[in-house]
Order: structure tokens, then C-alpha cells, then sequence
């Protein structure tokens, strides 16, 4: 599902847009827009992660302890 919503918006961001749709780089400004969106979603949580890591390990004097816990989360990417 997705919702149209009107924004304002540089007069040189929205050249860039133009020019991105122009050249083909992209299928539209919506497109553009939405994975700046995302990257910027995935930024903030990822910020979110490292604040919680921090806390979690602040005390520790070096990385052997955070190494074990990031050894001991499952990751898909194997």
C-alpha cells in the first residue's frame, strides 16, 4: 500500500530528481525519494544498534567481549 503525499522541496533538489528521471537513472522521483527514505530509516536504526552496544559494552577495556556477543547472534548471511 502507499500514499501520495505533497511536499516542498530546494529548487536544486528537485533539478536533481529531474535530471535522474531524465538520464534514466531512475524510474521516477517517487522512486528517488523512496530509497532515500529507506537509507536514511536504516541509518537511524543502525545508530539505534550501535548507541545500544555501547551501553551494553562501555564498561568493557577492550573488544573481546562485544566480538564474542556479535559471534553469538544468528545472521542470515552465511
Amino acid at each position: 500500500m502507499s500514499r501520495q503525499i505533497a511536499v516542498r522541496l530546494p529548487d536544486e533538489l528537485v533539478e536533481y530528481l529531474d535530471q535522474a528521471v531524465g538520464e534514466g537513472r531512475e524510474s521516477s522521483r517517487a522512486s528517488v525519494i523512496t530509497r532515500a527514505l529507506e537509507r536514511e530509516r536504516r541509518r537511524e536504526l543502525a545508530l539505534h544498534d550501535v548507541r545500544i552496544l555501547t551501553d551494553r559494552f562501555a564498561q568493557a577495556d577492550d573488544l573481546d567481549e562485544l566480538a564474542s556477543f556479535g559471534a553469538s547472534i544468528p545472521s542470515d548471511l552465511a
